[in-house]
C-alpha cells in the first residue's frame, strides 16, 4: 500500500479510478501513468486526463521534474503526481516543478517519516530563486 505526501502530512490514496500505461493512450484515458523517459511532449493533454502519475525509477533521476514542468508550462491543470524513489529533500523541488503529491512506499516512509518531509512542505517560503528575483512566496 502507497501512502501519499502532500503539503498537509502523510495520508491514504484516495485515486480509485486506475491508471493507463502512456504507451496504450486513448483519447478517454482519465489518468496516465508515464515512465521518466517519456517526451513531455508526447503526453496527450485532453479534458478527461484528471490525473497523471510520473515514475521516478531512483532518486538520483530528475527526468520526473522536467515532465511536470513542462506539462504545467503546456497547460495541464489536472492531479500531477510523482511516484517511486522521491525523497524528503526533494518536496520541495517537486512542489515547484508542479506535482501536486508524491507517492512513496511504506518502507520510504518509515525509513523519512512524516516530520521530515512536513519540514519542507513549506516549499513557497523557501524560494531562493524567487527571493534573488525579488519576489516574496512566489512559486517558480
Amino acid at each position: 500500500m502507497s501512502i501519499i505526501v502532500t503539503d498537509t502530512g502523510f495520508g491514504p490514496d484516495t485515486w480509485e479510478q486506475g491508471y493507463t500505461a502512456f504507451g496504450e493512450v486513448t483519447n478517454d484515458v482519465t489518468a496516465l501513468d508515464v515512465a521518466s523517459d517519456v517526451n513531455p511532449a508526447d503526453i496527450p493533454l485532453s479534458s478527461s486526463l484528471k490525473m497523471v502519475r510520473v515514475d521516478f525509477p531512483s532518486s538520483h533521476d530528475g527526468r520526473g521534474f522536467t515532465i511536470a514542468r513542462l506539462l504545467r508550462l503546456r497547460g495541464y491543470t489536472g492531479r500531477l503526481r510523482a511516484r517511486g524513489h522521491v525523497i524528503a529533500d526533494q518536496y520541495a523541488m517537486a512542489r515547484r516543478c508542479g506535482f501536486d503529491e508524491v507517492e512513496i512506499s511504506q518502507t520510504l516512509a518509515a525509513r523519512q517519516p512524516e516530520d521530515q518531509w512536513l519540514f519542507r512542505a513549506d516549499w513557497q517560503a523557501h524560494n531562493y530563486q524567487a527571493r534573488l528575483r525579488g519576489q516574496t512566496n512566489a512559486a517558480i
